[in-house]
C-alpha cells in the first residue's frame, strides 16, 4: 500500500508529539502536586487582555491544532484512503460505533444525575498518543491498520468538534456568528476562483476566529472551517493546504499539543482520588473509554462489511481492528478538552474526570500495544511456517 509523503510525515509527528505529551504529562502531574503547586496553578490563570492563559490555550491554540486536523482530512478526502468511497465508510462508521456505544455506556450511569453533562467525554480520540503507541510496534504494523487508526481517529475528533458545536456551546449571538460565516463563506468564494495565495485565507481566518469567540460557539470550530476554505489543488508540494499542513506538523506536535497537556493536566491529586473513580462519572468514563470505544468500533466496523456498506482492506485483520479499538480509547487531548467545557462550573467534577481519562486512556493505551503485539507476534510465526 502506498503512503504518500505527506501522510509519513503526518504520521512520524504525532509518533514523537505523542511520546513528548506523556512526558509533559508526568511533569505537569508532579508540578501540580509538589512544594511548587501554588505557583505552578496560579501560572496558568494569570490574566491576559481579560482572559486566563490557559483561556488563550484552550480557544486560541487548540484552533491551530484543529486546524491541522482538518487539513489531514481534507487531504485524506482528496488523494489518500478516504478518496474511495468503499474505503472512506470503515473508518466512518467505525468512529461512528466508538462515538456511541462509549456515549451510551456513560448516559445508563449518569442519566439524570450531576455529571450526566460529561457523556461527551469518552466519545473522543487522541491522535497524537494513539499512532505514538502503535509506532512503538515498528515496521510490523501494515500500512492499512496506519491509514485505519488515522482516519478513524480525524473522523472521531470531527464528530468531537460538532459534538462540541451542538451541546457545548453557550448562549449564541446570532450576529457574531453570522459575522464569522460570512467570512468562512468569502473564503470559500476565494476558493472557488483558484485564488491561491495563503495570506488572504490567514487573515479571513483570524477575523472568523475573533467573531466565532464572541458567538458563543467554540471558536476552535475556526480551525476546521478554514482548512477546508484553503484550496488543496493538487498533491504537488506548492498547493497551499500542502504547504500549510508541512508548516504546523511540528509546531503542532512539539508546542500546542505539549503547552495544552501543561495546562489542562495540573490535577491536583487529593486523598482519597481512588474513591472517586468509583463514582457514576469516573466509572462512566473509564468504561466508555476502555470497553465502549473497542466494543463499538469493532461491532460497527463488523456490521458494515457484513452489510457489504463497506469493505475490509485485505491486510487489515479483525484483530487488529479490535487493537485499532483500544488505542482509541485514549481519549486525553479531546477528552480534556470536553470536560472543560462540560463540567466549566465545578472543579470537583472536572478534576475527578481528568484522572478518570487518565485512567481510562492508560489501561486503553496498555491494552492495545499488548494485544497487536501479540497479535502481529503471532502473525509473523504463522508467515514464516
Amino acid at each position: 500500500m502506498l503512503l504518500t509523503k505527506l501522510y509519513n510525515e503526518f504520521f512520524r509527528s504525532e509518533k514523537t508529539g505523542g511520546l513528548i505529551l506523556v512526558f509533559t504529562t508526568v511533569v505537569s502531574l508532579f508540578l501540580a502536586n509538589s512544594a511548587w503547586s501554588q505557583g505552578y496553578l496560579h501560572f496558568w490563570h494569570i490574566d491576559i487582555a481579560g482572559h486566563s492563559l490557559v483561556h488563550w490555550i484552550n480557544d486560541g491554540l487548540m484552533t491551530i491544532f484543529f486546524l491541522l486536523i482538518g487539513l489531514e482530512l481534507e487531504r485524506e478526502m482528496y488523494e489518500g484512503e478516504l478518496s474511495k468511497i468503499k474505503n472512506a465508510l470503515l473508518p466512518i462508521i467505525a468512529a461512528i460505533g466508538g462515538m456511541l456505544v462509549p456515549a451510551g455506556i456513560y448516559m445508563a450511569l449518569n442519566d439524570g444525575t450531576p455529571t450526566q453533562a460529561g457523556s461527551g467525554i469518552p466519545m473522543a480520540t487522541d491522535i497524537a498518543f494513539a499512532i505514538g503507541i502503535l509506532s512503538i510496534l515498528g515496521s510490523k504494523v501494515p500500512g492499512s491498520l496506519k491509514i485505519f487508526l488515522t482516519a478513524l481517529a480525524v473522523f472521531d475528533d470531527l464528530g468531537a468538534i460538532v459534538v462540541i458545536a451542538l451541546f457545548y456551546t453557550a448562549e449564541i449571538s446570532w450576529i457574531n456568528l453570522l459575522l464569522a460565516l460570512a467570512v468562512f463563506f468569502l473564503m470559500l468564494i476565494l476558493n472557488r476562483r483558484k485564488v491561491c495565495n495563503m495570506y488572504p485565507y490567514l487573515i479571513g481566518g483570524a477575523v472568523m476566529w475573533y467573531f466565532m469567540l464572541h458567538s458563543g460557539v467554540h471558536a476552535t470550530i475556526t480551525g476546521v472551517l478554514l482548512a477546508f476554505a484553503i484550496p488543496f489543488g493538487t498533491s504537488k508540494e506548492r498547493s497551499p493546504s500542502y504547504k500549510l499542513q508541512h508548516a504546523l506538523h511540528k509546531p503542532v506536535a512539539f508546542f500546542i499539543l505539549p503547552v495544552f497537556a501543561l495546562a489542562n493536566t495540573a490535577i491536583v491529586i487529593r486523598s482519597g482520588w481512588q474513591t472517586n473513580l468509583l463514582e457514576v462519572g469516573s466509572l462512566g468514563i473509564i468504561l466508555g473509554l476502555l470497553v465502549g470505544k473497542p466494543l463499538g468500533i469493532t461491532l460497527f466496523s463488523y456490521l458494515a462489511t457484513r452489510f457489504k456498506v463497506a469493505a475490509l482492506p485485505k491486510d487489515l485483520r479483525w484483530s487488529y481492528v479490535l487493537g485499532a479499538g483500544f488505542l482509541g480509547g485514549i481519549g486525553f487531548t479531546m477528552s480534556i478538552f470536553i470536560t472543560l467545557l462540560a463540567f466549566s462550573n465545578s472543579e470537583d467534577f472536572a478534576n475527578n474526570a481528568k484522572m478518570a481519562i487518565l485512567i481510562g486512556s492508560l489501561l486503553s493505551g496498555i491494552a492495545g500495544l499488548l494485544w497487536l503485539k501479540l497479535k502481529l507476534r503471532t502473525d509473523v510465526v504463522d508467515t514464516e511456517e
